[in-house]
């Protein structure tokens, strides 16, 4: 039996309208539809109905780090995440050995598919964020892990028949030895590839495309920086219209004023991400992010003992919010949460308010935080309804 939600105001695309109505049958939108509410409706009372929020780089949250991960974890994290508004998600595993990476992915593979029907959020496959990274822009990330790409380390990507079919991105530094023939290998067997903690030039991120690069991980964090002659990865990125930029919109990762330069400079081509990591949704105290210790203190930004920022606190509403804070409009906010990162990672069902698209809706009020959350067409969060699980009930407030 078809079951149709009726809002207010709508996401359709990129634009705001309404009223609509939005047919769903067998976890899927059947029509769209603008005007006066049809017979048997779910009517909702204000507010605004948007696509489910996708969050394509996040390592962790509620105190489970994925590096890490078992099936009690990863369903920890899936009921969590919709109070967030996400509906899907891509856990993304941090530098290790690539022997260690691969044992970790299983084991995030392994706790996804333990995950029962109609449980939260749903995991999306694996984001290798390293080990073909720069040592020169390691972060947090532990250099003497980090790997240059040769032939064999990327076959042992992509000659797994497991790993290969849930591998849907790779951050890597394409400048280091060996790296434009890895992103060409990688952009073939239909991975995206991220350029990310990169000391890559302006011409080598430019090269990085030519080869299949199609993203750029957290932009200006973890890369040769924005120059007036040498353009670095974030001044290539901004004007090259083939990548996707992904952006860590908690206003500490990069300044408000920036946030809104990348918007008025390639609004359309920006993805929101958290780059959460386990401390996300949690109060103050010691995490982990890929086994090694971080800290989250009253500032709400994680950083590792020695105060290098490791990750983040962030819940994608509150990027959006952030980002609507700084003078972006809210359909644009939104777009880059839901459509951008769809798209880029070639899930074209998601992200949308469209026939056809999978039935992952939320519900915002006024100020845009999430009321009401479904994922195939099953409501899986309802901020009226009280959440038994204490962690799932504390990352419903976090970062308010």
């Amino acid at each position: 039996m078809d079951a149709v939600v009726a809002a207010p105001r709508a996401l359709l695309g990129r634009t705001i309208v309404g009223p609509a109505s939005v047919r769903i049958r067998d976890g899927r939108i059947v029509e769209v539809t603008t005007g006066e509410a049809p017979p048997g409706a779910e009517v909702l009372s204000d507010g605004l109905l948007t696509p489910g929020l996708v969050d394509v780089q996040v390592n962790g949250a509620v105190g489970v780090d994925f590096a890490e991960v078992d099936a009690h974890g990863m369903r920890s994290v899936a009921e969590a995440l919709p109070s967030t508004g996400v509906t899907r998600f891509l856990p993304t595993l941090i530098t290790a050995p690539v022997d260690v990476v691969l044992r970790q992915a299983r084991a995030v593979l392994a706790a996804s598919a333990a995950l029962p029907d109609g449980v939260g959020a749903r995991p999306l496959g694996v984001h290798l964020e390293g080990p073909f990274l720069s040592p020169k822009r390691a972060g947090v990330h532990d250099p003497s892990f980090m790997v240059e790409p040769g032939p064999d380390q990327i076959s042992a990507l992509l000659d797994d028949d497991l790993i290969r079919r849930a591998l849907r991105m790779v951050t890597m530094a394409p400048e280091q030895p060996g790296g434009f023939e890895a992103v060409r290998r990688l952009a073939e067997a239909g991975v995206l590839v991220a350029v990310g903690h990169s000391d890559a030039t302006g011409a080598q991120t430019r090269a990085a495309a030519d080869a299949g690069a199609r993203m750029v991980t957290h932009l200006f964090n973890a890369q040769r920086p924005l120059g007036h002659r040498e353009p670095g990865v974030p001044g290539v990125a901004l004007v090259d219209e083939r990548f996707t930029l992904g952006l860590i919109a908690d206003l500490a990762h990069v300044g408000p004023d920036v946030c809104r330069l990348v918007f008025n400079a390639a609004g359309a081509r920006v993805a929101l991400v958290t780059d959460a990591v386990a401390a996300a949704g949690m109060p103050p105290g010691r995490y982990h992010l890929g086994g090694a210790d971080v800290l989250l203190t009253e500032d709400g930004v994680p950083r590792s003992p020695e105060g290098t920022i490791a990750g983040s606190a962030l819940t994608l509403d509150r990027a959006v919010r952030n980002i609507v804070s700084v003078g972006v409009p809210v359909a644009d906010a939104l777009a880059s949460a839901t459509i951008v990162p769809a798209e880029v990672i070639g899930e074209s069902g998601l992200g949308r308010l469209a026939p056809g698209a999978v039935a992952d809706l939320v519900w915002w009020d006024d100020d845009l935080r999430p009321k009401k959350v479904w994922v195939d067409g099953r409501v899986v969060f309802d901020a009226e309804v009280p959440v038994a699980a204490p962690v799932a009930a504390g990352y419903a407030t976090a970062g308010q």
